[in-house]
């Protein structure tokens, strides 16, 4: 177990550096990976730990370098969100909660919980929303199958939510990955990256914590 985290903190501190890797040695397989990656994080329950933001930003890096094509990369990563979302609530949909009936090294029930908390919080708009937060990111769309929200309200917000997400990290890596700075300091900034992103369900917490008084018994 020490091991394989030891392998995930490796992949998404040095992910420019292992992506490049890859495309040297498999050129345009690469945009295959890139495809699944992005699709199993969003559409799979069980990798929630795989990288999304940070490969989406390295992606817009390498491409702004030749590396890869920018007009490949954005809408094979945007099919990869979208459809991932689809196939995520579709299971939720058929399957629901009989996933966590047992805790194992990927599905955890806090997962969902914490998913459903941000569910309950935002209704649909935690699909958007959740794009941007790891973990809830995954189960976002696995909540709204079990919910039973209607597909084409789902979808709407699939879409809007995959497009800036994507939008938003593809460009930024396109823009700035390749400045000095961000290339000496990767790491740091996939660590601000992620921290970023965590930031939703840190307020939370506190606030359920320390501002949201206990509910009477009468």
């Amino acid at each position: 177990m020490a091991e394989f985290a030891n392998s995930i903190v490796e992949l998404f501190l040095h992910l420019d550096r292992n992506l490049a890797n890859i495309i040297s040695l498999y050129g345009s397989l690469v945009y295959g990976l890139l495809f699944l990656i992005v699709f199993m994080e969003t559409g799979f329950v069980v990798t929630p730990f795989l990288p999304g933001d940070s490969l989406l930003f390295v992606s817009g890096a390498l491409s702004a370098t030749g590396a890869m094509q920018i007009w490949i990369v954005y809408p094979l990563l945007l099919l990869a969100a979208i459809l991932g979302d689809t196939v995520n609530y579709w299971v939720g949909h058929f399957v629901g909660p009989k996933i966590f009936e047992h805790d194992s090294r990927f599905i955890k029930k806090a997962y969902l919980h914490k998913a459903q908390h941000f569910y309950d919080k935002y209704g649909g708009a935690a699909i958007a929303l959740g794009r941007f937060v790891p973990i809830v990111r995954t189960f976002a769309p696995f909540i709204a199958g079990i919910a039973k929200m209607h597909y084409r309200t789902f979808l709407m917000y699939n879409v809007v939510g995959g497009v800036i997400w994507v939008s938003l990290f593809t460009f930024a890596g396109y823009l700035f990955g390749n400045l000095p700075f961000v290339k000496d300091n990767f790491h740091y900034v996939v660590v601000i990256i992620i921290l970023i992103s965590v930031l939703p369900i840190l307020y939370e917490y506190l606030h359920a914590k320390f501002f949201t008084k206990p509910e009477k018994k009468i």
